[in-house]
Parts: structure tokens; C-alpha cells; sequence
């Protein structure tokens, strides 16, 4: 029996085909998108990408420890919520976190973080950006503005 096996193996006129790796399966249900979906798509792409900053240039507070006008707003085409925080480009203090702001939401008053004097402060806005779904910082994007404080 032993004889009948290697004789077999070595006569054996076929290749053995050994065969490895994936490959792509046949085509099922699928269809090729129309130009017109294209478009759809790479559109959603492009407004999902859009971001606008809104933030007036001067926020007045009456004293630097009572509400005044600071306007941010995150516009409702935006795809990402935001937070912004100011922080006084002389010291680098922050002086206001607005805390999370969706899109179409907005601020037109606020109480600054720390009490300032009398006086006119050149400040940088940081918008900070985030992804709806994980939370996680998308990006960021600066303007500059100025807090000035009356009394």
C-alpha cells in the first residue's frame, strides 16, 4: 500500500495548483452613480467642510465684572459645533470660554472670566472646532478683537 502512494505521487502528471490571497468577488447590485449624484455627493463633501467664523471686532463691557456684549454666533450651515475662548494678547490670560456652541446658536452677552480694569485689550478669539459625532478637536481658526472696558 505504501508502494501504491509513492508511486501515485511521483507519477502524477497534473500540477498541484496552490492558490493564496483574496480576490475581488463578481459585481452584485451595484450601479453607477449618475452625474447628477456625483455632484450631490461631492457637495455634501464640500458644505461638510465649510466652516465661518462670526464674532464682532469689539465686545464693551460696562465694568470688567458685569455682562456685556459679546457677539459670537456659529452659523446654522456650519457642520461643527464650536467653542471659543479670548484670551488677552499681551498676557496671554483667557479671559472668556463660551463654552460648546452649535451650529445656529449664538452670544450677544457674556460675563468675562476674570475681572479687567478700565482700558482697551487687544484679544485673540481661538475657535476651536469639533467633530459632531466623536467630540474630538477638528481644528482651529483665530481672529482678533478688542475688549474694551468703560468704567
Amino acid at each position: 500500500m505504501l508502494g501504491g502512494g509513492y508511486y501515485y505521487f511521483i507519477h502524477q502528471k497534473e500540477a498541484v495548483r496552490v492558490v493564496a490571497g483574496d480576490y475581488l468577488p463578481e459585481v452584485k447590485e451595484a450601479q453607477k452613480m449618475t452625474d447628477k449624484e456625483i455632484k450631490k455627493a461631492e457637495q455634501k463633501a464640500v458644505d461638510a467642510s465649510k466652516f465661518n467664523m462670526v464674532i464682532k471686532p469689539e465686545a464693551v463691557f460696562e465694568t470688567g465684572d458685569q455682562a456685556g456684549t459679546l457677539y459670537i454666533q456659529n452659523p446654522e450651515h456650519n457642520a461643527y459645533p464650536i467653542n471659543v475662548v479670548i484670551t488677552i494678547d499681551k498676557t496671554g490670560e483667557e479671559v472668556y470660554s463660551s463654552g460648546a456652541l452649535e451650529p445656529g446658536y449664538e452670544i450677544k452677552t457674556a460675563v468675562l472670566g476674570q475681572k479687567l480694569a478700565k482700558g482697551d485689550y487687544p484679544a485673540t478669539a481661538t475657535f476651536s472646532i469639533y467633530d459632531p459625532k466623536t467630540k474630538q478637536k477638528r481644528g482651529q481658526v483665530q481672529a482678533s478683537i478688542t475688549i474694551k472696558v468703560l468704567n
